[in-house]
């Protein structure tokens, strides 16, 4: 079966485990867009005990990605993992300070 579809049993255990192990795609796109909003990878890679899945996306268009909130240094970001199950790897679609003009106070729902 290819990567397209498949959802590992506990996906955030693997999206931690990738992350943990730095198995990690980053687009020269993600790259440019983190570096304009003052994000560095290992803000991301250090916090890996802090995620938490706030939104998921079993079948989106190319492999199921997953919302992830997360906290470093007292800061609340949003990353977009996308899981290549049989690549064995995660890759960042995006990652942002979430505005809490669209998010409760915890910035884990979205406001309708």
């Amino acid at each position: 079966m290819d990567s397209k579809g498949h959802v590992p049993a506990d996906p955030m255990e693997f999206i931690r485990l990738c992350a943990a192990e730095r198995r990690i795609l980053w687009t020269y796109h993600v790259n440019m867009r983190m570096k304009g909003r003052g994000i560095p990878r290992g803000v991301i890679i250090g916090a890996v005990d802090s995620y938490e899945i706030i939104e998921e996306y079993p079948g989106d268009k190319y492999m199921p990605s997953y919302l992830i909130w997360m906290k470093a240094n007292g800061e609340v970001y949003h990353v977009l993992f996308a899981l290549d199950v049989e690549g064995n790897n995660v890759r960042v679609v995006t990652a942002y300070r979430p505005d809490p003009a669209g998010w409760d106070g915890s910035l884990k729902k979205r406001r309708r």
